[in-house]
């Protein structure tokens, strides 16, 4: 299900980059063509909403998005006044309603995830991750102190760079309390290094090494990445959005096993274990 996923996803965006082209051009030789606004609404809004998380990235959105499907709506009622049931009324529809319902509903939830084994209460089972200078370091080592887990996506990720912009805000007070804060990914040592620049605070960016971690967890989305990201370095499968804590030894307090990955714990939220944990 995740490869078809990869597909969607990559055929959505360029479904709609196509059709913001094409009636851009036709506009510019016929302003008045009503159905052609009509597209470029149904279709602009879902585009809009994807410059948004690019351009300024949020770590969380609304779980229904009511509003693309809507204007998608709206759009597609133009198209239908001005052209009847012509071929912008067909790409309105499709873009705005049907792929963007299909997109907010199916492609942003995942699979119930009942083979994790990050249960409240359970042991850290045992891994083994690289540093970015590609020494192996095992669970028990990860787990002689307090440590909050993220395991994200990759740096494609713009939803996943912002909850790592809010961790690395709230660094400090994490420190103050004597957590470890370690950022996990499958992406080549390159990429995290990039990105661990980025922020002040010294936070640890460890390697899973063909997701391997992530299948032991229960957490691994195969073909999760979008078609035509591989050029880049990224691997096929990614880890699911995932964030836990373990107290001293192992002993998971805290777990958020989202069902959509556009929605991600906010940081009070960790406090609130910590302290329910009393770490």
């Amino acid at each position: 299900m995740s490869h078809i996923k990869s597909l969607f996803v990559s055929a959505y965006m360029s479904a709609l980059a196509g059709a913001l082209i094409w009636s851009a051009l036709t506009l510019w030789n016929a302003p008045t063509s009503l159905g052609h606004w009509g597209v470029l609404l149904s279709s602009g809004a879902p585009m809009g909403f994807f410059a948004r998380l690019f351009l300024a990235p949020v770590a969380r959105t609304s779980p229904r998005l009511d509003w693309i499907p809507l204007l998608g709506l709206i759009g597609s009622g133009i198209a239908l006044a001005s052209d009847g049931l012509g071929i912008p009324l067909a790409v309105a529809f499709v873009n705005g309603v049907l792929l963007s319902l299909a997109y907010i509903h199916w492609y942003s939830r995942f699979e119930a995830r009942e083979g994790s084994a990050l249960a409240v209460g359970e042991a850290m089972p045992d891994l083994t991750l690289l540093d970015l200078n590609g020494q192996a370091l095992s669970t028990a080592s990860l787990t002689r102190q307090t440590a909050l887990w993220i395991f994200f996506r990759g740096n494609w990720c713009p939803l996943c760079m912002a909850q790592i912009r809010e961790v690395a805000d709230e660094y400090r007070q994490l420190q103050a309390r004597g957590v470890e804060v370690y950022l996990i990914s499958p992406q080549p040592q390159e990429h995290s290094r990039s990105l661990a620049e980025r922020f002040q605070a010294p936070m640890r960016f460890l390697q899973d090494v063909d997701n391997r971690a992530a299948a032991r967890l229960g957490i691994l989305a195969e073909g999760g990445l979008p078609v035509g990201m591989q050029v880049l370095g990224y691997d096929s499968d990614v880890p699911m959005p995932t964030v836990f804590i373990t107290a001293p030894g192992g002993r998971i307090v805290y777990s958020d096993l989202t069902d959509n990955y556009r929605i991600r714990p906010e940081p009070a939220e960790f406090t609130k274990a910590l302290d329910a944990a009393g770490l």
